[in-house]
């Protein structure tokens, strides 16, 4: 091959290769909108002080969030990242919540589950457009319509799903997910990431998940893997500790006991991925 051929080659990659940049997530221009929800007064002082560990910035990025999207959250917690997808999405999109049931006989499910809808209640202008729809692991899962979301969300929940059912649980998680997705949407997942040289148990009982199991359970539901980012991962977590992801921040279950090593490890290791229903 001649210089001006070699050239022209590599220009053309380099052109493939900017157009392939240019779509992705990150690639636009910052989203002003996202940072002003991560920077709004509607957040609690204790969530934001974990942002630093959380990277909701990035990890929103990353999972190509725009504000005209419907947007599922599944297993929303307290609403750490609640408190900024509600008015994020308030004006041009919808967010649906699959919370816990607050008429559950779960006491700790409907516990869970009023205090979030508390939680929206008391501040209707931030999340008056929120719907709050009944998700438990494993036997309701109808959180929304067929096809009707643009993206579905989950933080740190796979190891509880796997502890309530076992894989059939998230199997059937994953596939609610997947059957509510449009043609072309998104699952983000982000969990605690054990690696794949240690033995993780039927329970996950350390609350550490192989990040090759939510591929695989993924896959087998109908959905491709997109991408993979390290913007939640943390080296310094060796995922073996006594009391397992617990011994770390923020909960630090171990109190005295090692306070200083897990303080210096910071929060968990976490795998983020992106799928795509094709």
């Amino acid at each position: 091959m001649s210089l001006t051929r070699r050239g022209f080659a590599a220009l053309a990659c380099l052109s493939m290769m900017a157009t392939a940049w240019a779509g992705s997530p990150a690639a636009d221009s910052p989203d002003t909108a996202l940072q002003a929800a991560i920077a709004g007064s509607q957040r609690t002082p204790a969530f934001t002080a974990r942002d630093g560990a959380r990277h909701p910035y990035e990890t929103l990025r990353f999972f190509g969030i725009r504000p005209e999207m419907t947007v599922v959250e599944l297993s929303p917690g307290g609403g750490w990242y609640t408190e900024i997808l509600a008015p994020y999405l308030h004006d041009k999109g919808q967010l649906i919540l699959g919370a816990d049931d607050p008429q559950s006989s779960n006491a700790y499910r409907q516990r869970s589950g009023q205090r979030l809808k508390e939680k929206l209640a008391a501040t209707p202008a931030v999340y008056g457009k929120v719907q709050m729809n009944v998700f438990e692991v494993p036997g309701r899962l109808q959180y929304a319509a067929p096809g009707s979301a643009d993206l579905v969300l989950t933080f740190r929940n796979v190891h509880n799903w796997i502890e309530a059912g076992g894989e059939p649980a998230v199997t059937a998680v994953f596939r609610s997910a997947f059957e509510a997705l449009k043609k072309g949407g998104t699952f983000g997942v982000v969990e605690h990431r054990r690696p794949a040289a240690q033995a993780q148990d039927e329970k996950a009982s350390s609350g550490y998940v192989h990040e090759a199991y939510v591929i695989r359970i993924a896959e087998s539901v109908g959905f491709k893997l997109a991408a993979r980012s390290e913007v939640n991962a943390n080296p310094k977590d060796t995922a073996d500790h006594e009391n397992g992801v617990w011994a770390l921040p923020p909960t630090l279950t171990n109190k005295d006991k090692d306070r200083e090593r897990y303080t210096a490890i910071g929060e968990s290791d976490r795998m983020t991925l992106r799928f795509v229903k094709p």
